[in-house]
């Protein structure tokens, strides 16, 4: 069961940019969390990517 986060602290998915826009199948997601009253802005970082095999911009989804 999924633990209740407390106070400003929610949890995030960040999903790869260049891989939704090449159009090869599969997408890259990580999860993380991430404090919203610090950062009220979405959240933008560069993960790597095991499809695209190299360091790509993940941007936060919902």
């Amino acid at each position: 069961m999924a633990k209740k986060m407390k106070g400003n602290r929610v949890q995030v998915i960040l999903e790869c940019t260049e891989h939704k826009d090449s159009g090869m199948p599969g997408t890259s997601r990580y999860i993380t969390t991430k404090n919203r009253k610090n950062t009220p802005e979405r959240l933008e970082l560069k993960k790597y990517n095991p499809i695209l095999k190299r360091m790509t911009v993940h941007r936060e989804i919902k």
